[in-house]
């Protein structure tokens, strides 16, 4: 029986990019590719190519194939991708049917070829961005697309109004209303009361008027929209000098001015390098050509008509031309930009109508007989659809003077046409702001009228704190009368920082306090880390506090004894000993003795005369006894510091350190006389002398002898450092503390081959 061999996952690479080895292999393509900054500068390069070539080579390549699709079905070559749109310009020829008339070039000629390739591709895109422009513009403006589902609307309202509008809903809601009128006539606001009574009268008399046909004044041909729409056709027309203006005429000579302006004069100047229109002969011949849709035949139209410059320059295409198609391709985005942007703003404006026309079917249902929000609720809608109709004039007036504009600077370029697609292009950007300006100012002024009526019909009983110096209406939400700050952005801001604070996204997205905010998933971490060192960290606190109390114990044990206690110098370098025998932290030194309530002077004092000694003692004898060479060192310290203003506390720290040198010399278990010969002739010995002794004589004085010297040359020397420090100022003291300091010194070079001393065991 075959086993089948288990296939052992692959193990990361050492270093490598994904260490988990959890990531997709293309996402760690695209990290390597990004690492460098040559590599993003690639990155981008291919980027750009790829917008200004690929794209509309792609663009192209499909209209092309449509286009020679067409060709091969029919007499006239069109794009069928763009042929339905039907926009043509002011000689009729479809736009479908345009077509860039150079030579073709072949085997013989194969740079003419790919020439020939490239302009065809620049080309078919720009034609196709252009004209798809020029019919959204047209297409919003036409209400075109509103008849698709205009009957639909209809119905629906229709029957929404058969649902709602019954007489049990009027009945409750006039009783409501009824209510609220008793209420204000109860309270003494006799005229809010009869500003109620004439509303709820108000809504009674126009619903049935409403509710029969709900949307009627929206999708009717002489509704709200379509007479805006005329009105601002009209001033249009009036700029364009023509007195009696027909507006579905209008929108057609609308497309065919942008048709002109951006599509047939810079193709021409793109082609022949100038606009051939200014001849009549062959101008005649260009648009039979393309109405044909055959570039041969435009081409010998050129020549035909006499214009030898143009029929060169097709029958010689450069690279001068390529650049140029780059040009009008960035022109013709930006134009389709402008054009999204207009379309877009028309078709909302109709269909927030259209939606405040559904919300009034609940207004004049219910919500008009009732005073406050409700009936706020409905005069918002009432003034937003009408408002709708106003912003349908204003959109179309905007793009009117821009046309106008447009055709004038057409008009005045005389030959310039490249130079005015480039000023068109940068025209058009600040016209996208000036329409996003515009579209705010209608807004503000749609809450400021429609606050206005609500604050007529609600009386005095708006809420304070509103501009315009008449408050803001109940219902009106965030809405101020002349406000100029934007309060929707507002309201957003206020909503995500509500959600990104809410417990509850913080459970919905794994426990993530503040999701939203940077670092977000790092802070998480460091809390849970946090959190689970937190009884640990907790318990080192609490020994920690501990440690502390019982510093302070040992703190107050050495004061004991001690005249003036802290505030002395020997009290403060006595407890700075403590501490030190206790190995408590230097950085917690100055803070217990500060809580012992020593002063700072002082504090720095007793560190100062034990750093010291710690620094006398650089000759330290590894044989010799601790305590004596602390206690030169100490010694050494009073001597080099007189005069100064820390002198007590080195007298402070000798006595401490001859305390120190006494509790560790060892007294004798049997008494010793003090008139030993040994003991004499060590207690009287210079320094030579000392030396003089050997370690036999040293051995066979015997441990009680040894100890007994030890003995007496500490409690000597304490006394002398103990008179000297309640006296500094005695002269004699002083030498007597050095005359006791060196005798120490005398014992302090024993060497471990020459006996016993008298501190050895």
């Amino acid at each position: 029986m075959a086993t089948r061999s288990k296939r052992r996952p692959s193990r990361p690479r050492r270093g490598s990019e994904d260490p988990q080895g959890c990531c997709p292999r293309p996402v760690l393509l695209l990290r390597r590719f990004g690492a460098g900054p040559w590599r993003r500068r690639i990155g981008w390069f291919l980027v750009v190519t790829f917008v200004l070539f690929v794209f509309p080579g792609v663009v192209g390549a499909v209209a092309s194939a449509q286009y020679q699709a067409a060709a091969t079905g029919s007499g006239v070559s069109e794009i069928d991708g763009l042929s339905w749109m039907h926009i043509r310009d002011s000689s009729g020829v479809p736009l479908a049917n345009y077509a860039f008339a150079t030579e073709h070039g072949g085997v013989l000629n194969p740079g003419a070829t790919i020439l020939w390739a490239i302009l065809g591709f620049e080309f078919i895109g720009y034609i196709a961005i252009v004209t798809t422009a020029i019919w959204l513009i047209g297409n919003a403006l036409s209400f075109q697309w509103l008849n698709m589902f205009s009957s639909a609307l209809t119905g629906v309202a229709d029957r929404l109004t058969g649902q709602i509008a019954t007489p049990m809903l009027l009945i409750t809601a006039a009783t409501i209303g009824a209510f609220c009128v008793a209420w204000f006539w109860m309270r003494g606001y006799h005229a809010k009361a009869v500003l109620q009574i004439v509303t709820m009268l108000g809504v009674a008399i126009l619903g049935p008027v409403f509710l029969a046909e709900p949307l009627a004044d929206v999708l009717s041909p002489d509704g709200l929209l379509a007479k805006g729409r005329d009105l601002g056709i009209s001033v249009a027309a009036g700029l364009n000098g023509n007195n009696n203006p027909n507006p579905n005429q209008l929108v057609t000579t609308m497309q065919r001015d942008l048709a002109d302006n951006f599509a047939r004069r810079p193709v021409q100047v793109w082609n022949f390098g100038h606009v051939v229109d200014e001849q009549p002969a062959c101008r005649s011949a260009w648009s039979a050509g393309m109405a044909a849709g055959d570039d041969e035949r435009v081409r010998k139209g050129m020549q035909s008509c006499g214009d030898s410059a143009a029929y060169a320059k097709a029958q010689n295409p450069s690279m001068g031309q390529v650049g140029t198609g780059l040009m009008l391709l960035i022109c013709g985005g930006i134009l389709l930009v402008f054009a999204v942007v207009l379309g877009v703003r028309v078709i909302k404006a109709a269909l927030d109508t259209i939606y405040h026309g559904f919300m009034s079917i609940f207004g004049f249902a219910a919500g008009g007989f009732v005073y406050g929000p409700t009936q706020t609720f409905l005069v918002r809608n009432l003034v937003d659809s009408i408002v709708g109709a106003a912003k349908m004039t204003a959109y179309t007036i905007f793009l009117g003077v821009y046309v106008l504009f447009m055709g004038n600077l057409f008009a005045q370029a005389k030959g310039e046409t490249m130079a005015v697609i480039v000023i068109a292009g940068t025209v058009e950007i600040v016209a996208v702001s000036q329409l996003k300006r515009l579209s705010r100012s209608l807004s503000r002024g749609n809450d400021w009228i429609a606050n206005r009526f609500a604050l007529a019909i609600q009386g005095s009983g708006a809420r304070p704190g509103g501009g315009g110096g008449g408050g803001s209406a109940l219902g009106m939400g965030d809405a101020r009368a002349g406000g100029s700050v934007h309060g929707g952005l507002m309201s957003g801001m206020g909503m995500l920082n509500t959600i990104n604070a809410s417990p509850a996204t913080a459970w919905l997205l794994g426990a993530t306090v503040g999701p939203l905010n940077p670092l977000s998933r790092r802070k998480k971490r460091m809390d849970l880390n946090n959190i689970a060192a937190s009884p640990m960290a907790r318990q080192l606190q609490e020994y920690n506090h501990a440690g502390r109390g019982n510093w302070r114990v040992k703190a107050a044990g050495r004061l004991n004894g001690i005249d003036g206690g802290i505030g002395s110098a020997l009290g403060v370098q006595n407890v700075l000993d403590g501490l030190g025998d206790s190995k408590v932290p230097d950085s917690m030194i100055a803070p217990v003795l500060l809580a012992m309530g020593a002063t700072d002077e002082q504090v720095i004092d007793a560190q100062r005369a034990l750093a010291v000694q710690k620094a006398s003692m650089k000759d330290y004898n590894p044989n010799g006894f601790a305590p004596l060479q602390k206690a030169l060192a100490a010694g050494y310290a009073v001597e080099n510091h007189q005069g100064v203003a820390a002198l007590p506390a080195f007298a402070g720290q000798a006595v401490v350190a001859a305390d120190n040198f006494v509790r560790h010399s060892t007294a004798p278990m049997n008494p010793v006389d003090p008139n030993h010969p040994f003991v004499q002739r060590v207690m009287n010995s210079n320094e030579h002398q000392l030396r003089t002794i050997t370690p036999d004589e040293w051995r066979n004085a015997g441990r009680d002898t040894r100890q007994h010297i030890g003995r007496q040359l500490a409690l000597r020397h304490q006394e002398a450092a103990t008179n000297y420090y309640n006296n500094q100022n005695d002269p004699i003291l002083l030498q007597t503390l050095q005359r006791s300091t060196r005798r120490l010194a005398n014992f302090n070079g024993f060497d471990p081959n020459g006996g016993p001393n008298p501190w050895s065991s």
